[in-house]
C-alpha cells in the first residue's frame, strides 16, 4: 500500500516536471508569430540581444548572487552554448533555409543528446526512446516541409551546429548539475550570452530609428515569457529530468508554431501535415511514457569554499531551444 502511493507520488511529480519543462518548447514555438506581427522586420540580432539581455541583467540582480568557483567558467560555457553562439545560429539559418529544413533539422536533437548522453554520462537511452525520436523526426518532417523546401549548404550547416551545441549545453548542464536555483542559473548564462551578442548586434545592424508600442509589446513577451521564465523551466526540468526526456519535449515546438499559424495567421494544413502533427505528438507521448526511470544522480556541484552545493531539485529533453523559422526568427 505504502510502496503504492510512494510510486503514484513519484508519477505524480514526474508528469508534473514534465508538464513544466514543455512549456518551454511551448513558449519558443510562439516566436515566430511574436516575431512577424510585433517586432521591427529584418532585425534579427537585435531581437536576441533584447531577448537575452534585460533579462538576464534582471534575473542577475533579483538574484544578486554570482557564479563562485569554477561555476564562472562553466556558466561562460552554458551561456554562449544557450545563447551567445546558439542565437546568431539560429538566425543565419532562419534566413538560408525554409522553417520546414530548420525545424526537421532541429528535431534530430533528441538523438544527438542520446548519444552524447552515452559518450559523456553513460546513460544509455531505452531502444523505444529512440524509436520515438526517430519517429518524432519524421513526424516534424510531414509537418513542416514543403516540396519546394530549398537545401542550403551553409544555412543546413548552421542548423546542425546550433542544434548540436544545445545538445551539448543540455548534457554538460546534466553532468555539472547546479550550484543555484535555476531561475539564478538562467540569469548567468542570459548575462554571458547577451554581453557577447551585443557587440555583435551594434556592429552589424545598429540601433534602430525608432521603436512602436508594439515593438515593445513583443520584445517585452520574448524577454520575460519566452526566455526569462521559459529557460528557467528548461533548465529546472534538465536538473529534473532524463535528457532524452528533455530532448523529446522539443517537439512540441513546431508543432505549437503550427498551431499559432492556424489560430493567428489563417493558416491551414494539408493532409500529409496533420499525419505528421499526429505523429509528432504521438512519438512525443510515446517517448515520455517510455523513459520514466528516475534519472541518475548528478554528483553535488563544489562551491567556491570546497563545501557541497544544496542537491539539485528535480528537471527536460534538451530541449531543442527555440526551432528556426523562416524570416525574423527570435
Amino acid at each position: 500500500m505504502t510502496a503504492t502511493a510512494a510510486s503514484g507520488t513519484r508519477h505524480s511529480r514526474y508528469a508534473s516536471d514534465l508538464a513544466l519543462a514543455a512549456l518551454a518548447p511551448a513558449s519558443w514555438g510562439t516566436t515566430y508569430v511574436v516575431t512577424t506581427t510585433l517586432l521591427p522586420a529584418d532585425r534579427p540580432l537585435l531581437a536576441a540581444t533584447l531577448r537575452a539581455l534585460p533579462a538576464g541583467l534582471v534575473l542577475l540582480a533579483a538574484g544578486r548572487r554570482l557564479p563562485r568557483g569554477d561555476w564562472w567558467w562553466k556558466s561562460i560555457v552554458l551561456g554562449m552554448l544557450n545563447f551567445g553562439a546558439f542565437f546568431p545560429l539560429i538566425f543565419f539559418a532562419a534566413y538560408r533555409l525554409p522553417g520546414g529544413v530548420a525545424a526537421t533539422i532541429g528535431s534530430v536533437q533528441p538523438l544527438v543528446v542520446a548519444l552524447l548522453s552515452l559518450g559523456i554520462l553513460r546513460v544509455a537511452p531505452a531502444r523505444a526512446v529512440l524509436y520515438s525520436a526517430l519517429a518524432g523526426t519524421g513526424g516534424v518532417a510531414l509537418l513542416t516541409l514543403t516540396a519546394d523546401a530549398r537545401l542550403d549548404p551553409l544555412g543546413i550547416a548552421a542548423m546542425l551546429t546550433a542544434t548540436s551545441l544545445m545538445a551539448v549545453a543540455i548534457v554538460l548542464a546534466k553532468k555539472w548539475g547546479r550550484p543555484e536555483s535555476p531561475l539564478i542559473m538562467t540569469g548567468w548564462q542570459l548575462t554571458v550570452g547577451g554581453l557577447a551578442l551585443l557587440p555583435l548586434t551594434l556592429l552589424t545592424e545598429g540601433v534602430p530609428a525608432s521603436i512602436t508600442g508594439e515593438n515593445v509589446l513583443g520584445f517585452a513577451y520574448l524577454g520575460i515569457v519566452g526566455t526569462a521564465i521559459a529557460y528557467a523551466l528548461w533548465f529546472r526540468g534538465i536538473d529534473r529530468l532524463p535528457p532524452t526526456s528533455v530532448s523529446l519535449l522539443g517537439l512540441t515546438n513546431p508543432m505549437v508554431a503550427t498551431l499559432a499559424g492556424l489560430l493567428i495567421l489563417g493558416q491551414t494544413l494539408t493532409f500529409w501535415q496533420v499525419v505528421g502533427f499526429t505523429i509528432a505528438l504521438g512519438a512525443l507521448l510515446a517517448g515520455q511514457s517510455l523513459n520514466r526511470r528516475p534519472a541518475p544522480p548528478v554528483p553535488d556541484a563544489p562551491v567556491a569554499d570546497g563545501s557541497a552545493a544544496s542537491p539539485p531539485a528535480a528537471s527536460p529533453p534538451a530541449a531543442s531551444p527555440p526551432v528556426a523559422q523562416p524570416a525574423g526568427r527570435a
